[in-house]
């Protein structure tokens, strides 16, 4: 196992992640950093002896949290904010087509699959619909809002390794 970054390095955060219950004085689920907050690698350490981990200080959170190498991305590379994420609820604001046939009314409720940033055209997602099992819809960000009920800013789950 190679660490990608070392002490010091300038990181982003590409989930949001929230409290397993391996950090102190917070409640278990409660939010700890946003996806896309920058942070700086404080210390590389392992879990179960085949995880990287790396200690990352959110400086305008205060905070020092746990993050595996999949949840981080240079500080340089490139970053495309979305307003869903991961089994974040959406309704479509048109009807979805198959072959011209419209199988998803405007307004029906799906669930973020996948976030594509680097679609053609902006963000894009791949959702399910119930009304519709088996199959997965492409649909662009600017065609979604948020399932009424459901926080838009919703926090994906993210199990963390304790610090030291």
């Amino acid at each position: 196992m190679n660490a990608r970054w070392e002490y010091g390095d300038g990181v982003r955060l590409v989930r949001n992640v929230k409290n397993d219950g391996t950090y102190p004085g917070l409640p278990v689920g409660a939010p700890l950093v946003r996806r896309g907050t920058i942070g700086h690698v404080v210390d590389v350490g392992t879990f179960l002896q085949d995880q990287i981990i790396y200690s990352v200080h959110f400086l305008e959170e205060g905070r020092i949290v746990g993050c595996r190498e999949e949840e981080l991305i240079d500080i340089d590379d490139p970053w495309t904010p979305s307003r869903f994420e991961f089994r974040d609820k959406v309704l479509p604001s048109v009807a979805l087509t198959l072959g011209g046939e419209a199988v998803i009314p405007a307004g029906s409720v799906g669930e973020v699959l996948r976030v594509i940033r680097d679609a053609p055209g902006g963000v894009a997602y791949h959702l399910h619909f119930d009304a519709l099992p088996g199959r997965v819809f492409q649909v662009g960000e600017t065609l979604l809002g948020p399932a009424e009920g459901t926080e838009e800013e919703t926090v994906e789950e993210v199990n963390h390794a304790s610090l030291p």
